[in-house]
C-alpha cells in the first residue's frame, strides 16, 4: 500500500532539492500556462507549487481534470524555482515540485464560495462551516487558540495547579442567567442543568484539599446573544486556597503578560493599573472602560440642582438621577449637526431620551460664545461652572446626559466608545487594567430586591461582614475583574468560606433558610467541614482569542458556533424530536409549541 505522504506541503524547502517526495492535500488553484499546468497544493502546514509537464503524460492528463478543492496525492521531484519566479513571502517559495505521479483521492463539487472571497455572508459561512474553516485566516485563528490553551495549561501546571473536570449535568442554581435544562428520563418531572460555570464544584474542590485547581471548561447560558456571547462558551476556570486577592491578581497578571509576549510578542505593562468600580462608573459610565480612549465623563449634577431647566434639575434632584458631561476636544468643528443627531439616535438604544450639547466657540465671550439650544435655559453661573469643571476650551463640543444614573452611564459610555472609534481617538494597541471594590449587591429595577453583582458566593470586605444584615447596599465585595481594551476578559473574587457568612449573604438576597437548604444545602454542609479561605477567577478563552486575532465576533474563534438566534445553521439545531423520545422524558408539548414545530 502506498503511503499518502512522505512530507507535508509546508516542509518542502531547498534542503530537499533533487529528492523524490509524496505530498497530499487540496488543490487550492490550477493554472494552465502554455501547456504546463501549475497546481497550488494546500495542506494544514502550508502551500506548495506543483509543476506538471506534458512529458509526464499520465500525470498531465490527470492534472488537466483537477479543479479547486479536489483532494490529491502527488509524487514529485523537488527542484529550485527558476530565477525570477521565487516567492520570499512563502516558506516554500524558493522551490517547486515536478510531478511524476498524481492520484485524485476525492473530487470536490463546485464550492458555494471561493476560499479567498472576502464578502461572504455569515449565514453562508456558518452553513458551510467546514469549508469556511479551510480559509487561511481561520486556520491561523484556531492554531492561535490551540497555542493559547496550551500556554494556559503549561503555566498553571508549572504553578502546581491540578486539571480536574467537573460535571456537565448538574443542579440548577441561580447565577444570573437562565439555565439550559435537561429533562431526566429516570426521575420523572425532574431536570438537570448545564453549568453556567463550575463555580460550586471548584469551591468544593478547595474543601477537598486540592488547593489549586484549573479547568478549560465548557459553560452554557441561555441568554440573549451578541458579538461576545454564545450559548456555549469556553472559560479558563481557576480556584486557589490560602491566597488573598493581591496574590491571585499578581499571578494572573503574570500569566496574561507572559501569554501576550509568547503568542504575539507584545509587551503589556509591568503592572496593570487599578481602578475602583465607583471610579470607573463615575469617569467612564461603565465598569470595563477602554483606557485607550482619552474621553471621560464629568459629573455636573450638583451644578444644576437649582436651575429652572427641568431637563437637568429634575434628575439632579432625584436620588437615582445623574447629570454628566462628555467633552470632545475640538469637536465643534469635527461634528456636524446631522452627525450629532445621529449620535442622539444611537444612544436612544440605551434609554436616553435625547442628547444635549454645547459648542464652545469663544469661552471668553461667556454665554454669547456658547452655541446650543439649551444655553438659553441655563444661568450664567451654571454655564460658567460646567465649562470650568469639564476643562472646556475654544473649539470643544460638550455632550450632556441627564436621566437616571443607569441611563446616563449606559448611554454616555456607549457614546464615548462610539466617538472614540469614529474620531480615531484610540491611542495604543493594548490597555489592560483591574477593576476592584465592586458593590456586593445591586437593586433589581423591577422587583426592588437585592441581587448579586457577581454571584452569591463572593466574599464581602472583611470589615463589612456585620453590615450584610443592616445595610447590604453599602457592602463592597472582594471581587476583581481584568479588563482589556474595554472588554472584561476575566472576573473573580475571594469566596465566602464560612457557612454562617454564606447564610447571611443568602438572607440579604431574600433567600430564606429553607430555600438555601434546598438549593445550596450541599455547599453549606461542605463549608462546615474545615473549608479553607479560597478564591479564584475565570477567563473567557473565546474573548481573549478573538482580541488576539483581531476579529470582532467570538463566533470567528469558535469552530462550530451558533447564530445570534442560538441556532446552528450547519446541523439545523435545535430541531424537533421523535414523540417516543418526548414520552420517555415525560414531556408533552403545548399546542403553541407543536404549532411552532410544524411551521419549522
Amino acid at each position: 500500500m502506498k503511503a499518502l505522504r512522505s512530507h507535508r506541503c509546508g516542509q518542502i524547502n531547498e534542503s530537499l532539492i533533487d529528492n523524490i517526495i509524496t505530498v497530499s492535500g487540496w488543490a487550492q488553484r490550477r493554472r494552465d500556462h502554455g501547456g504546463v499546468i501549475f497546481i497550488d497544493l494546500r495542506d494544514a502546514s502550508g502551500l506548495l507549487q506543483v509543476v506538471v509537464d506534458p512529458d509526464a503524460k499520465e500525470a498531465f492528463e490527470i492534472a488537466d481534470t483537477v479543479r479547486n478543492e479536489h483532494v490529491l496525492r502527488i509524487t514529485a521531484k523537488v527542484r529550485a524555482r527558476p530565477e525570477g519566479t521565487t516567492n520570499s513571502d512563502m516558506p516554500t517559495g524558493m522551490v517547486e515540485v515536478y510531478a511524476t505521479e498524481i492520484e485524485v483521492l476525492n473530487r470536490s463539487e463546485p464550492i458555494p464560495f471561493q476560499l479567498d472571497e472576502e464578502d461572504v455572508s455569515e449565514a453562508v459561512r456558518l452553513k458551510y462551516r467546514y469549508l469556511d474553516l479551510r480559509r487561511e485566516n481561520m486556520q491561523r485563528i484556531f492554531r492561535l487558540r490551540s497555542q493559547v490553551t496550551k500556554f494556559f495549561r503549561d503555566f498553571l501546571e508549572a504553578e502546581h495547579f491540578v486539571d480536574i473536570e467537573t460535571p456537565i449535568l448538574t443542579k440548577s442554581t441561580p447565577e444570573g442567567a437562565r439555565d439550559y435544562l435537561v429533562p431526566s428520563r429516570v426521575h420523572a418531572g425532574e431536570f438537570f442543568a448545564l453549568p453556567q460555570s463550575p463555580q460550586l464544584f471548584k469551591q468544593l474542590l478547595m474543601v477537598a484539599g486540592f488547593e489549586r485547581y484549573y479547568q478549560i471548561a465548557r459553560c452554557f447560558r441561555d441568554e440573549d446573544l451578541r458579538a461576545d456571547r454564545q450559548p456555549e462558551f469556553t472559560q479558563l476556570d481557576i480556584e486557589t486556597s490560602f491566597m488573598n486577592e493581591e496574590e491571585i491578581m499578581a499571578m494572573m497578571e503574570t500569566m496574561i503578560r507572559d501569554l501576550f509576549k509568547q503568542a504575539l510578542d507584545v509587551d503589556l505593562p509591568a503592572q496593570f493599573p487599578r481602578m475602583t468600580y465607583a471610579q470607573a462608573v463615575e469617569q467612564y459610565g461603565i465598569d470595563r472602560p477602554d483606557l485607550r480612549n482619552p474621553l471621560q465623563l464629568v459629573s455636573v449634577t450638583d451644578l444644576v440642582k437649582n436651575e429652572e431647566f427641568k431637563v437637568f434639575s429634575g434628575p439632579a434632584n432625584s436620588q437615582e438621577g445623574r447629570v454628566a458631561a462628555l467633552r470632545v476636544p475640538k469637536g465643534a468643528s469635527r461634528l456636524s449637526r446631522k452627525e450629532i443627531d445621529n449620535y442622539a439616535d444611537y444612544i436612544a438604544n440605551y434609554g436616553a431620551k435625547g442628547l444635549a450639547y454645547i459648542k464652545v466657540n469663544d469661552l471668553a465671550a461667556g454665554r454669547d460664545g456658547l452655541q446650543s439650544p439649551i444655553v438659553k435655559n441655563l444661568s450664567d453661573d451654571a454655564l460658567e461652572s460646567m465649562m470650568r469643571r469639564v476643562g472646556a476650551e475654544d473649539g470643544d463640543l460638550v455632550f450632556f446626559g441627564s436621566d437616571s444614573a443607569k441611563i446616563v452611564n449606559d448611554s454616555l459610555a456607549a457614546l464615548r466608545n462610539k466617538l472614540g472609534e469614529d474620531l480615531k481617538l484610540i491611542k495604543g494597541a493594548w490597555a489592560p487594567m483591574w477593576v476592584v471594590d465592586f458593590p456586593m449587591f445591586e437593586k433589581d429595577t423591577q422587583s426592588g430586591n437585592w441581587t448579586s453583582l457577581h454571584h452569591p458566593f463572593t466574599a464581602p470586605k472583611t470589615d463589612q461582614i456585620d453590615t450584610l444584615s443592616s445595610d447590604p447596599g453599602s457592602v463592597l465585595s472582594r471581587a476583581y475583574d481584568m479588563v482589556l481594551n474595554g472588554t472584561e476578559i476575566g472576573g473573580g473574587s475571594i469566596r465566602i468560606h464560612q457557612s454562617e457568612v454564606q447564610k447571611r449573604a443568602f438572607t440579604a438576597l431574600g433567600i430564606d433558610d429553607a430555600e438555601a437548604e434546598e438549593k445550596f444545602g450541599f455547599l453549606l454542609d461542605a463549608l462546615r467541614y474545615g473549608a479553607p479561605p479560597h478564591g479564584g477567577i475565570a477567563f473567557g478563552v473565546d474573548r481573549i482569542v478573538a482580541m488576539m486575532s483581531g476579529v470582532e465576533s467570538i463566533r470567528d474563534v469558535i469552530a462550530f458556533p451558533k447564530t445570534q438566534k442560538a441556532s446552528c445553521l450547519l446541523t439545523d439545531a435545535p430541531s424537533g424530536v421523535d414523540k417516543t423520545q418526548l414520552r420517555d422524558l415525560h414531556i408533552r408539548l403545548s399546542a403553541s409549541a407543536q404549532s411552532a414545530q410544524s411551521e419549522n
